[in-house]
């Protein structure tokens, strides 16, 4: 394994980490601020808004620098705006800083996936990816619990200098062993947005979004689910956090390796055994141990399309992959809004605290059906009429 993975995944882990951890020390950031719970809540969706925007505007306004180079910048970025939220003396200092540490997400994962998929040989591209994705996972089975013990122990702000300071290590990291990366074509704004005239991109991004939708419109609520639905104590909930992030790492994984050998078949099963099981969660989600073996697998399978959906973006913007795969970005977080605010909706209709999971699992249905179109045009397209963009080879569904 290239080293320069390991420096990715650590800023990878710092991201996530900065991501999720906020949401088990809202109580502790309400207090301090002395705002409501909802108002520091919006410290989530502000930062929601910051992952959309920078991985858009950043990745297209860097689009001509050396990647390294930006990649260095972003985790800069990343530091102060991390540094900024713990030294906040007011919430609206506290906001800006999350924006600011916001901005860097969506165009460190869409640049580093390219960075990633180039340090390997081409059949090793999702697995390569994967590892990076590794550290946002693995923030989320030991990052999270432990940054939230040491906010609680000894303020929200201990837990940002630490994630400062995890930002720190990966600058590091990225600046001793990650190569030069002189190899790479210069790429050109022009040209990364012609890559947008390939229908395939489109419907990459929205599958990427729809599926997404479909498991964090389920997981958003989740702990509403486990209390009043299936019946753990409260005490219980971060422990089978943990688990669904266990099921992250451990789908990850397998989907990285899966997509190396076809893309689009590894997405056709992921996304078909995601519905499947997210139906069967909310069937039987009075059942504690059912519930538990569900978590699990709604994780696996929801982060396991990741390394497939982020290589077959790239696939089909292959000759300018940079600002389409920060768009892929952009999209999972606009899915994580859409089924936040979809199961949001059901609850407020007095559907229940299944609701969510039923509308995840629409959305996850109707990410099916696009994909599956999307595989149908790939295959019926002759391989000569690839368009601007595309990558001829991918339809074998293999990457390029």
């Amino acid at each position: 394994m290239p080293l320069g993975l390991l420096a990715l995944a650590i800023g990878a882990f710092g991201i996530g980490l900065t991501e999720f951890v906020i949401m088990g020390l809202l109580p502790e950031v309400a207090g301090d601020f002395g705002v409501t719970e909802a108002a520091a809540g919006w410290l989530i969706s502000g930062y929601a808004l910051g992952v959309v925007v920078g991985a858009l505007a950043l990745t297209a306004a860097t689009v001509r620098l050396p990647r390294k180079a930006v990649l260095l910048g972003l985790v800069v970025l990343f530091i102060a705006g991390n540094a900024l939220t713990a030294l906040a003396p007011d919430y609206s200092v506290a906001m800006i800083g999350r924006i600011v540490a916001a901005l860097c997400h969506g165009a460190f994962f869409g640049i580093g996936s390219v960075v990633a998929a180039s340090l390997v040989a081409p059949e090793r591209k999702a697995a390569a990816i994967a590892i990076m994705f590794t550290g946002l996972t693995a923030s989320n089975v030991l990052g999270v619990p432990f940054g939230t013990f040491l906010g609680q122990q000894y303020g929200w702000r201990a837990t940002f200098w630490v994630i400062a300071a995890i930002g720190v290590v990966a600058l590091v990291g990225l600046a001793l062993l990650v190569p030069p990366l002189g190899h790479l074509e210069q790429p050109r704004l022009r040209r990364e947005l012609a890559a947008f005239r390939s229908g395939q991109v489109w419907l990459s991004l929205l599958v990427t979004m729809l599926a997404f939708g479909g498991m964090f419109g389920a997981f958003t609520y989740i702990a509403y689910t486990l209390t009043e639905v299936s019946g753990f104590a409260a005490g219980a909930v971060p422990w089978l956090l943990v688990l669904f992030g266990a099921g992250l790492f451990v789908g990850n994984w397998i989907g990285g390796k899966a997509a190396d050998r076809s893309i689009d078949g590894t997405l056709l099963v992921f996304v078909s055994a995601l519905v499947v099981v997210l139906i069967g969660f909310a069937l039987v989600a009075a059942n504690g141990p059912a519930t538990v073996v569900a978590l699990f697998l709604m994780g696996g399978l929801g982060f396991g399309t990741v390394p497939g959906l982020q290589s077959r973006i790239m696939g089909y913007a292959s000759s300018a992959p940079t600002l389409a795969s920060g768009a892929n970005i952009a999209a999972f977080n606009a899915g994580n809004a859409l089924g936040a605010w979809a199961g949001g909706l059901g609850i407020a209709a007095g559907l229940g605290y299944t609701s969510p999971i039923w509308i995840g699992a629409a959305l996850s249905a109707l990410a099916l059906l696009v994909l599956v179109g999307a595989a149908l045009a790939a295959r019926s397209r002759p391989r000569s009429a690839a368009p601007v963009g595309e990558a001829p080879v991918l339809h074998e569904h293999r990457v390029a």
